[in-house]
């Protein structure tokens, strides 16, 4: 278990809603997930909205996604990860998270995703976001960076998509984009969640 890591992620989130850990998770599965995340035969192009009202805009997102799934090998190990994580923060936080749920997404140059928070409104769903990064020798001139923001709308928080990065923050506290990458970019994005499958 990854304790240490649990802790620091916990106290980010009561004291500032979000953080940002560089070298988060081992490379071996970090090079494995950014294998499957290179196949794009199983990608789709992303909707945007509830799952009642989903619908494709590409004036507000570009990207495409491919969910991810028990395969027995770097997919679950990266959902295990996710499911203790799970299980630490209703320990300690008393959330009442559910199950998680996370997608590959596939940035091609010149893909954006529009300032936009996680957690539907007037629906309590998604609680706590992760995104991870999955792209070797990324620098700033290459774009594609997360832009985190306050409810205030100011700019909080700029992250380089760099290989190992992980993210996390309080859905509903966070408006966030991804800004125009000028080379392709992958990354798993997923939620924990309080309603039912």
């Amino acid at each position: 278990m990854n304790a240490e890591l649990f802790e620091s992620i916990t106290e980010s989130l009561v004291e500032s809603g979000y953080i940002v850990i560089e070298n988060a998770l081992d490379l071996t599965l970090l090079e494995e997930l950014s294998l499957y995340g290179e196949d794009e035969s199983f990608y789709q192009k992303a909707g945007i909205s509830s799952k009642n009202d989903l619908h494709i805009d590409s004036n507000k997102r570009s990207d495409k996604t491919r969910w991810l799934e028990e395969d027995g090998s770097s997919m679950s190990e990266y959902l295990l990860f996710a499911d203790s994580l799970k299980n630490y923060l209703n320990q300690a936080l008393y959330l009442g998270l559910c199950y998680y749920e996370a997608h590959f997404a596939l940035y091609e140059r010149g893909d954006f995703y529009e300032k936009h928070k996680d957690a539907f409104k007037g629906s309590k769903n998604r609680v706590v976001t992760t995104v991870l990064y999955l792209n070797k020798e990324w620098s700033t001139s290459d774009g594609g960076e997360l832009l985190i923001y306050d409810n205030q709308d100011s700019l909080i928080e700029k992250v380089t998509p760099k290989m190992g990065t992980l993210v996390i923050f309080l859905s509903e506290n966070f408006p966030h984009e991804v800004v125009r990458t000028k080379r392709k970019r992958h990354s798993i994005a997923g939620w924990f969640r309080v309603d039912k499958r």
